[in-house]
Formats: structure tokens, C-alpha cells, sequence
């Protein structure tokens, strides 16, 4: 009597060993019961066909099809074993030249969306790049990668001192461990300052000053000079653009050229200031003291104040001669003695404004508000044409 094994194609597991007798159609129905399959051909290790009993042996091993053809059980061993050991499998990864081992699972289980994971899921599938000693290429810092693959390892972020956070976060992002990113954004974001909108004070501008070349503009657009003392400094041709000078003493300051558009002087103390050619478009100067100041320059570049906001200056004593105060407004403003020869004031509110002896020779107060405006003492007389549009 012969025996035989029998295993379902293209497996070698939980086998089944039968005798043979009679017929090939009886093996196949002997192997249909022992094995819960339909059984309709024989293949013997190799992947011949057996279609005659008698060309079977004693104790040879045979695979049963239901139909389709050989499986070798060899490769689907090494599918399996392959499939088994992908994500424990052992490889090194070659970072900027430093070497990292670890496993396979541990780049692709903790985040299986990041670029690692995709890169060592399957092998080879990428076609990554390997040096002579077997190690996986990749040109990016090791000292940043570091604290990511730890991250991979454990799950928590730990950076070392003297590592700069903001590489981690590069590396985290360009590796696609979106997790992570988040947590070292976040990390970023508490190790910052709160935003410091503190004044700038005398001792530092000046600071600024020394370290700037004369012939230099200095930029200090929209920076934060409340209440500071910047009196009797040379300010020439400085950028206050949108900057912050309310509550400023800048007695006796020299603004010459200065850009002071929409720039915030409420409150400031601008007595005895040189303003020869200032641009003050639409500032606010409200409640501003310019006592005595100076905005004519005898090159004949004339100061521009168009639109800006000067309800309540006192400007008592100042020379304007050609300014432009051309649709400001001047609501209660004490303008009395100044030189305003040749300014424009057209569209200019000056309701209630004190103009006591003021030259306001050929000045332009065409569509100026004149509505209870004093005009006592003019040095010249106001000729109705001056004030009617």
C-alpha cells in the first residue's frame, strides 16, 4: 500500500497524508474530503500534472487544485516571510553622511502618511539610493533628524540643547510628520516673547541716531515713540511715516524734510521746532503745541500739511509762509501772529479758529469754514475774493 501527502496548492501547511488505492478520480475524492476543497487535479513538487495513479510513488508529496494551476509553495514562503518581517526588519539610514539603524516598523507605524513611512512600507519600492555599506541615502541634517526618529521611536518630542527648534520643525515638515509639526509649531509659539509695543525712549533713538550715517535716511516707520523726550535732537529727513509721537516732547527739534505722513503728534510738545519742508499729510497733531515753529524754507520747499487733523494747535508765533494746509482741519486752533503770506487753505475748516493778526496775504481761503473765526489785527487786509470760491 502507498501513502502519500497531500497539500493544498501552493501551501505546505496542515498537510494531510492518505493512502492511494484505486483510481486517480478516487485520490481525489479522498483528498476533497480530507482537505475541504473541491479537488479536480494533482501536481507533484515540481508542478507536474499527475494524471495517471500510477505514476505516483510511495510517500511522495502532491498538491491539490481545485482547478487553477501550480502555486509554488516555495515563493509564496518567501511572500509570507517577506510580508511578515517587513516592519521588523532591521535597516540603516544614511542622514548627511551620520548613520541612524533602526527598523522598519518604526518609520512606518507611528506615522504611516509621513514620507518615511511611504519611502520603507515595501522595500524597494521607491528605489532608494544606497551607499557601499547598505545604508539608505537621504541629504538632510543629522542633528535635526535626530529628535524626529526618537520621536518615531517613543512618541515623545525631546530636543536636545543647543538644537534649534525651528530646524526640527523644517525636517518635521519636509518629511510629512504632520503630528509633529504641530507640536513643535506650538512649542515655538510659548518659547516667544509677547509682542513688546513699549515705547522707544530717548537713550535708545539716539543710539539709532549714532549708528546711522548722516547721509543715510533712517526708517522708523510706525514705531512706537509715545511720551519720549526727543527735544532738540537733529531729526532731518527721518521716515516717522504712521508712527507713534503722541504725548512726544520735541521742543526745539530739527524736523527739516521729516516724513511725518499720518503719523500720531497728538498731544506733542513741537514748540520752537524746525518743520522747514515737513510732510505731515494726514497726521494728527489734535491738541498739539507749535509755538513758534518754523515752516518756511527759504529754498522754497514749502511744508505739506494737506488733510491733516490740527483741532486745537497752538501754532501762535509759527511761520507758515506757502504752507499747505489745503482741507485740514483747524477746528479751535490759536493761529494767531503767524505768517501765513501765500498759504494755501483752501477747503480748510477754520471754524473758531483765532487768526488775530495774521498775515494772510495772498493766502488761498477759497471753500475754507470761516464760521466764527477771528480775523482782529490783520497785518493785511482779507479781500473777499480770497475766501469765496
Amino acid at each position: 500500500m502507498r501513502r502519500v501527502t497531500l497539500f493544498v496548492n501552493g501551501t505546505s501547511k496542515n498537510g494531510k497524508v492518505v493512502a492511494v488505492y484505486g483510481t486517480l478520480s478516487d485520490l481525489l475524492s479522498v483528498a476533497s474530503n480530507k482537505l475541504g476543497i473541491k479537488a479536480a487535479s494533482l501536481y507533484n513538487g515540481k508542478g507536474g500534472l499527475i494524471d495517471d495513479i500510477a505514476l505516483i510513488r510511495d510517500d511522495d508529496v502532491l498538491y491539490v487544485s481545485e482547478g487553477e494551476p501550480f502555486i509554488d509553495p516555495q515563493n509564496e514562503a518567501k511572500v509570507a516571510s517577506s510580508q511578515h518581517g517587513a516592519h521588523t526588519d532591521w535597516l540603516t539610514l544614511n542622514i548627511g553622511g551620520r548613520p541612524f539603524t533602526t527598523t522598519r516598523s518604526t518609520l512606518v507605524s507611528k506615522e504611516p502618511e509621513s514620507m518615511l513611512a511611504h519611502m520603507f512600507r515595501e522595500k524597494d519600492v521607491w528605489g532608494n539610493k544606497q551607499d557601499r555599506h547598505g545604508a539608505y541615502l537621504i541629504d538632510r541634517s543629522p542633528e535635526y533628524f535626530e529628535p524626529i526618529l526618537n520621536y518615531l521611536r517613543h512618541g515623545q518630542l525631546i530636543i536636545n540643547e543647543g538644537i534649534n527648534i525651528r530646524g526640527v520643525l523644517e525636517e518635521a515638515r519636509f518629511f510629512g510628520i504632520e503630528q509633529l509639526a504641530e507640536q513643535l509649531e506650538a512649542a515655538i509659539k510659548n518659547t516667544q516673547p509677547p509682542e513688546d509695543h513699549s515705547p522707544i525712549s530717548r537713550k535708545e533713538f539716539v543710539r539709532f541716531l549714532l549708528a546711522t550715517p548722516t547721509k543715510s535716511e533712517l526708517r522708523c516707520q510706525g514705531l512706537n515713540f509715545s511720551g519720549a523726550d526727543l527735544s532738540r535732537l537733529d531729526l532731518r529727513y527721518i521716515n516717522f511715516k504712521m508712527a507713534n509721537l503722541s504725548r512726544c516732547n520735541l521742543t526745539h527739534a530739527n524736523l527739516c524734510c521729516s516724513n511725518l505722513e499720518r503719523a500720531d503728534l497728538s498731544g506733542a510738545n513741537l514748540d520752537g521746532a524746525n518743520l522747514q519742508g515737513v510732510k505731515m499729510l494726514c497726521s494728527n497733531a489734535e491738541g498739539a503745541s507749535l509755538r513758534g515753529c518754523n515752516f518756511e524754507d527759504p529754498s522754497g520747499l514749502k511744508a505739506n500739511l494737506e488733510g491733516a487733523n490740527l483741532k486745537g494747535v497752538d501754532m501762535e508765533g509759527s511761520q507758515m509762509t506757502g504752507i499747505n494746509l489745503r482741507v485740514a482741519t483747524l477746528k479751535n486752533a490759536k493761529l494767531k501772529n503767524c505768517n501765513l503770506r501765500g498759504a494755501t487753505l483752501a477747503g480748510t475748516d477754520l471754524e473758531n479758529c483765532d487768526l488775530s493778526g495774521c498775515d494772510l496775504q495772498e493766502a488761498n481761503l477759497r471753500g475754507s469754514n470761516v464760521k466764527g473765526a477771528i480775523f482782529e489785527e490783520m497785518l493785511t487786509p482779507l479781500h473777499m475774493s480770497q475766501s469765496v470760491r
